[in-house]
């Protein structure tokens, strides 16, 4: 491991992302210490104050302030430090070395999310050599424990101390700016809501019996016919505000036949028609448009010669913003055998309706780093700890820019073998986070 001082000295994101993909941060069991220790020391080193904050002193967190000269508010940047295992994947490069291959920076967390962290890293230690403070104080929140629900990290901060976020109206955190391509015009997608949680629990229950006396129309199959159905079928389309202006931007902004498909989206009778269409760039669309579940677990059976008479499966669902968990039960019952009973196991809501103040600055800030960038406003299919910081009132942005090459599928390669960067495309980010914070506050 390089010293922290060597990346103060030429400030290199590419360097830093390196570093922190090297700590072997796997959630569980976390171990984010060694990482947070990190980069408290480069912070330190360029005269930035820092303090540690730990529900487990093997999980902390690192807060760290830049003093504004009081004409804004302060602004967050956040972000977590934990990552997704890589176990019983086959990776062409071993998943926590760094290694800097071809262009690109490969390792878990290269994109969920230490290379938003190099990023925010990289902006801070700029802004301290400078002359001039920002308009507002900048807050900077390494977190734990984002990957497991943040018991030990956002959670934690916000319950225990909320002070620490006074006065903070925004913040930055993670899933928006990366760059998509859609009818030859690249897009710059900034998160401003995601979608709420809400696991379900479906339980069969028939007949159960010796293995060698099959029986038809029992539990097993009950659940069977379920998740055959969840493959083929996808829940109603909803369509948000937020998937409503951002499904209209690209559409204006492309050609036929491009511009029609997108139009289509927003009618419910001709979304699914318009995503086979459009191909491979469904896959992200898709989940934005509707609540979506996922089958995840099966439990059934405890004995090869034993037919199982219940029969449990576990569904991770994702619901737009203002739907029930009464209203997401009822599109998958009517997915479901009327003998399966469906119950909800765990509901958390997320943020409230965005505010897109912020929204026209950021579009600034990507206008001026890549002069053809489109951006548009994105509902996250996924949950970040924006949910508990909308707590105090704050509304997240997500803001880790990527100036990403056409045929590189962001989201595939999240939480997924082969995970990398390009590292001008982290450069790039992490410039752009600067010029954030230079213009934040100021007027013009």
């Amino acid at each position: 491991m390089r010293a922290p001082e060597a990346y103060f000295a030429t400030n290199n994101p590419v360097g830093i992302l390196q570093d922190l993909i090297r700590f072997d941060t796997t959630n569980p069991p976390g171990n984010e210490g060694p990482c947070i220790e990190y980069m408290r020391e480069l912070l330190e080193n360029a005269g930035i104050r820092t303090q540690i904050l730990a529900k487990n002193e093997n999980r902390p967190n690192l807060v760290a302030r830049i003093p504004g000269d009081n004409t804004a508010p302060p602004l967050l940047l956040y972000g977590h430090v934990d990552v997704v295992t890589a176990k019983s994947q086959t990776w062409q490069y071993p998943p926590f070395e760094g290694r800097l291959v071809d262009g690109y920076v490969w390792g878990r967390g290269a994109l969920d999310m230490k290379g938003g962290l190099a990023m925010m890293v990289s902006a801070m230690l700029r802004l301290a050599r400078q002359q001039n403070p920002p308009a507002g104080d900048i807050v900077f929140a390494a977190v734990s424990d984002e990957e497991s629900g943040g018991i030990h990290g956002a959670r934690f901060l916000v319950e225990n101390h909320p002070a620490l976020f006074a006065g903070i109206r925004y913040a930055i955190g993670e899933f928006g700016g990366a760059s998509m391509d859609f009818g030859g015009r690249r897009f710059y997608p900034i998160q401003v809501s995601e979608k709420q949680v809400c696991s379900i629990r479906a339980t069969a229950r028939g007949m159960g019996g010796h293995g060698s006396m099959p029986i038809h129309g029992g539990a097993m199959g009950t659940i069977g016919k379920l998740l055959c159905n969840l493959d083929r079928r996808s829940l109603p389309v909803r369509i948000t505000p937020t998937a409503r202006q951002m499904t209209e931007t690209i559409s204006d902004n492309t050609k036929f036949p491009y511009k029609t498909l997108i139009k289509q989206l927003l009618n419910p009778r001709l979304a699914d028609s318009a995503l086979f269409l459009i191909g491979q760039k469904s896959r992200t669309l898709s989940p934005l448009l509707r609540n979506t579940v996922s089958p995840t677990m099966i439990q059934g059976g405890h004995k090869i010669n034993v037919i199982p008479s219940e029969v449990i499966l576990h569904m991770d669902g994702r619901m737009v913003p203002g739907c029930t968990p009464e209203e997401l039960i009822e599109e998958v019952r009517k997915l479901a055998d009327g003998r399966i009973a469906l119950e909800v196991l765990r509901h958390e809501p997320g943020p409230p309706e965005p505010d897109m103040d912020m929204f026209d600055l950021l579009s600034d800030v990507i206008r001026s780093a890549d002069p053809d960038g489109i951006t548009v406003p994105l509902l996250l299919p996924g949950v970040t700890d924006a949910r508990f910081f909308s707590r105090l009132g704050i509304q997240t942005y997500g803001f880790t820019p990527l100036k990403l090459p056409r045929d590189f599928d962001y989201f595939s390669f999240i939480h997924n073998a082969d995970e990398r960067v390009p590292a001008d495309a982290v450069e790039f980010g992490a410039n752009a986070v600067h010029d954030l914070l230079c213009r934040y506050g100021r007027a013009g």
